[in-house]
């Protein structure tokens, strides 16, 4: 299959590739991030043809990796490539590269002013103002490190598979902790976008999308979440791409 771009979100935990065109993505493959390498690279791509590589990295080594195999066609993404929006941040290279991704595809595909959720290992908010700028964001704990680590830190707590609990009050250790996951999860992301929205002076119109590996089961349960888009972070790398392709 060929295309113009080859799309890699390297997270803390998987790496996402996307074959695209210029206006979609076409196939989906991924990867665990700590089992990158050459070897995996080539089985990863090894039926797709491209122009180009757009990639956003959290993870030094696999950008090493991903730097050695692909030499001079990476473009890597970073604070001072050509976004498309702007950047009003005191430390731009200290942005981590998904969250710019997401700020580009929030701004290209909902508009602005607009909040992205992004619930991975960490949940992050990043937020773009009216004139389309990044301007910051918050960080919290993501879910399920939140109730692993109820589990690997404690002698009695189980771990648990992420389900809507039947009531506020639980009925067991495990109804106790959904509870806890369900309803005191989205109560700090709805106290969050609450926060944020008043800081930024409660614009009518603010898009708030979410994206990432629970956010829609978490999203089912917050109305103020207008979209969930799982590929979200590729579609900001797509369009990325398309700024540096050839004209």
């Amino acid at each position: 299959m060929t295309a113009d771009h080859l799309l890699i979100d390297v997270g803390n935990g998987r790496t996402k590739f996307g074959l695209a065109t210029r206006e979609n993505i076409l196939e989906h493959r991924d990867a665990s991030t700590a089992e990158l390498s050459t070897e995996v690279l080539n089985q990863a791509i090894e039926d797709w043809k491209f122009d180009r590589v757009v990639c956003s990295s959290v993870v030094p080594r696999a950008t090493e990796i991903l730097r050695a195999f692909f030499g001079d066609s990476l473009l890597l993404l970073q604070h001072d490539t050509a976004l498309g929006i702007g950047i009003n941040y005191p430390k731009p290279e200290s942005i981590g590269a998904d969250r710019l991704a997401n700020a580009v595809a929030l701004a290209r595909l909902y508009g602005a002013p607009g909040i992205v959720i992004d619930f991975g290992t960490a949940v992050t908010f990043d937020i773009v103002d009216k004139n389309a700028c990044y301007i910051g964001g918050v960080i919290a704990p993501g879910l399920r490190l939140m109730t692993d680590y109820l589990h690997e830190r404690t002698a009695l707590l189980p771990r648990v598979e992420l389900s809507e609990p039947a009531s506020v009050i639980g009925k067991s250790t495990e109804q106790a902790i959904l509870a806890g996951a369900a309803i005191g999860y989205r109560g700090m992301i709805h106290g969050l976008l609450e926060a944020l929205k008043k800081e930024l002076g409660n614009p009518e119109r603010l898009r708030v999308i979410a994206t990432g590996g629970d956010a829609a089961w978490i999203a089912a349960g917050l109305p103020e979440i207008e979209t969930v888009n799982a590929d979200l972070t590729l579609h900001g790398l797509r369009l990325v791409g398309n700024l540096h392709a050839p004209a």
